[in-house]
């Protein structure tokens, strides 16, 4: 079922309702906050209750099938709901910069980014503004809203909240940071990573299966796993790789990035302070390709 049939059905928003009532006693992500974002409290996210966006832009960056030859509709949401030490977007996740607006204002820049025939709406950090996304997507369908949705998370999700957007989302697009929860608090304050992420990339699978495409090579529906390769081993890239193979198989599409550099507050945390090597790189490429793991896209890399 898609999201016009559930729009159809009346599940949509059902499921609009359902995911605005969580945000009384906010749940929305692992960290289980509490705060009633209704009243304008807000948690470690920092989110409220309008969504808040930093941009909404063509973007021809992402992997092939997202970006295409006309681009992504990515929006960038404000607000995370992980500290990343490193985080190369630390002025809008961590400091939050952006703009505050209705969801019909969020619409409304979905059906132009539409317009702009982009080939899919890629939201970015999207878990703690789920409800607004919903509600946006539900003003849009019946003004001729129609492209796939992409979820470009952290992968830090809740089963629950992930059910919510079984037949809404096509793409899901999700980090494997880490393959322990040591690194994790360190470099993430995400406590429980590792357990929580595998069961969600778990349920992303289920929900959409492994990555298809058009005629054209563009993305219709399924699920790429992105990893980014940290110095001295520290994501735990390997163990990743090898759990993926060994539980989604081996047609999983893995983004293994080596774009790594020291940004934000990574510049002063030791192990942290320098870009990955060339050798560290390979290393890790040596084990996707012997994990089977043939579906995806490797990086060049510059250690310079």
């Amino acid at each position: 079922m898609n999201y016009h049939a559930l729009y159809q059905s009346g599940e949509l928003l059902k499921r609009v309702s359902e995911a605005y009532r969580r945000l009384a006693v906010c749940d929305l992500c692992p960290h289980d906050c509490s705060v009633n974002r209704i009243w304008g409290e807000t948690g470690l996210c920092g989110a409220g209750l309008k969504p808040k966006i930093a941009s909404a832009n063509v973007h021809k960056g992402e992997e092939p099938p997202i970006s295409g030859t006309n681009g992504s509709g990515t929006v960038f949401l404000s607000g995370c709901s992980l500290k990343c030490v490193f985080c190369q977007n630390f002025p809008i996740s961590q400091f939050g910069n952006g703009e505050v607006i209705t969801t019909r204002e969020l619409a409304n820049r979905m059906l132009k980014l539409q317009k702009q025939r982009v080939h899919n709406i890629n939201f970015v950090t999207p878990t703690h503004y789920l409800p607004q996304i919903l509600a946006a997507l539900w003003l849009a369908i019946p003004q001729g809203f129609a492209l796939p949705i992409v979820w470009n998370s952290s992968g830090y999700e809740k089963l629950d909240a992930l059910q919510l957007l079984d037949g809404v989302v096509d793409i899901y697009l999700p980090d494997m940071k880490y393959s322990d929860d040591v690194s994790a608090v360190e470099i993430s304050a995400a406590p429980g990573y590792c357990r929580i992420n595998r069961i969600a990339v778990t349920e992303m699978l289920h929900q959409v299966g492994h990555l298809q495409v058009d005629e054209d090579g563009i993305a219709a529906k399924g699920l790429i796993i992105r990893n980014l390769v940290l110095p001295e081993g520290m994501a735990g890239s390997s163990l990743t790789l090898q759990w993926i193979a060994e539980n989604l198989g081996r047609d999983t599409h893995i983004a293994l990035m080596s774009q790594y550099f020291p940004a934000h507050q990574a510049v002063e945390m030791p192990g942290m302070r320098r870009r990955i090597s060339a050798e560290e790189y390979d290393r890790v490429i040596e084990v996707l390709e012997k994990a089977g793991l043939e579906n995806g896209w490797v990086q060049d890399h510059d250690d310079t």
